[in-house]
């Protein structure tokens, strides 16, 4: 089958990688590459890299809603194009290019967590599972129908980033079956009632609020870790939070913080969390124990 694969980020790059092995994939879309880093150096996507070392053709176009970009895209007939966080928004003309329309790998279990950041949305509510959808995509914000999917259970210490990589494997599976038969997965329509939205994440969110829910607030440190990160401050510096764990024998004011041997506590509402592994500004990420060596919360 001949493929266009359009993804930008880590999370779509296990299923280019299936798609190449399968079938033919004859481009991929990709964001164009940013300046980042100290060096302030142009950087290319995970996807981007990926697809060059397959030898596949690349392009990073601003925006596909000029008709110029629009006739590229259907020049390639292709039979499907797959889409995995790409990144853009897709006119009708693209959707309508290829017989098999545009597939998207969504990392939740649609109508469940539509939006921008249904991994970090699932663990912060305190889902029990997760999982991928396959779907058509149409011109709504995730309301296409549902062709495939996939569970993936979310348990109590599992971050982001886990749960990211586990959705990330199981995407690419799910879109390899569908399509090694496509007539075999037949178009379910969503429930619009079961629907709600993973707001993309606000940087004004990350600051932590001891006076938060213990249990709330735990889940959306999870979330959360590693990146973007929740973080506090303490004596001006910056302290990112990457693991916690709700401690039931520990009763600190709302935001008092507490040292015992190697192990740190602090105060929330309802209850208390052990803070496990820190970054402090301009370090690498550390258990607590590492950390008050050199450190002590107590001042």
């Amino acid at each position: 089958m001949r493929v266009v694969f359009m993804g930008t980020p880590d999370f779509a790059v296990p299923a280019l990688q299936r798609l190449i092995k399968e079938h033919d994939v004859v481009c991929v879309y990709t964001r164009e590459p940013k300046m980042a880093g100290r060096g302030n150096k142009l950087s290319k996507t995970p996807v981007h890299i990926a697809a060059e070392k397959a030898g596949i053709e690349v392009r990073t176009p601003k925006m596909l809603r000029d008709a110029v970009e629009q006739q590229k895209f259907a020049d390639l007939q292709a039979d499907v194009a797959v889409v995995a966080a790409y990144g853009l928004i897709l006119p009708k003309p693209i959707l309508d290019a290829y017989p098999l329309g545009c597939l998207n790998i969504h990392a939740s279990l649609l109508p469940r967590w539509r939006g921008a950041a249904p991994i970090q949305r699932a663990i912060e509510a305190g889902d029990s599972e997760s999982g991928v959808t396959i779907m058509q995509i149409a011109e709504g914000l995730d309301t296409g129908d549902m062709l495939h999917a996939g569970i993936v259970p979310i348990t109590p210490t599992m971050n982001g980033e886990q749960l990211h990589d586990a959705l990330s494997l199981v995407g690419a599976d799910l879109i390899s079956e569908v399509l090694a038969n496509p007539d075999k997965y037949k178009p379910e329509v969503q429930d619009d009632k079961l629907a709600c939205y993973a707001e993309k994440i606000d940087k004004a969110e990350c600051l932590i609020n001891w006076s938060s829910d213990v249990e709330v607030l735990h889940n959306k440190i999870r979330a959360f870790s590693p990146f973007p990160a929740m973080y506090f401050e303490h004596n001006g510096e910056r302290f990112k939070v990457m693991e916690t764990c709700i401690v039931a024998d520990k009763h600190l004011p709302i935001g008092m913080f507490k040292q015992d041997v190697n192990r740190l506590y602090v105060g929330c509402n309802n209850g208390t969390l052990e803070l496990r592994v820190l970054q402090r500004q301009g370090k690498k990420a550390m258990t607590v124990a590492e950390l008050l060596r050199g450190y002590s919360f107590n001042k």
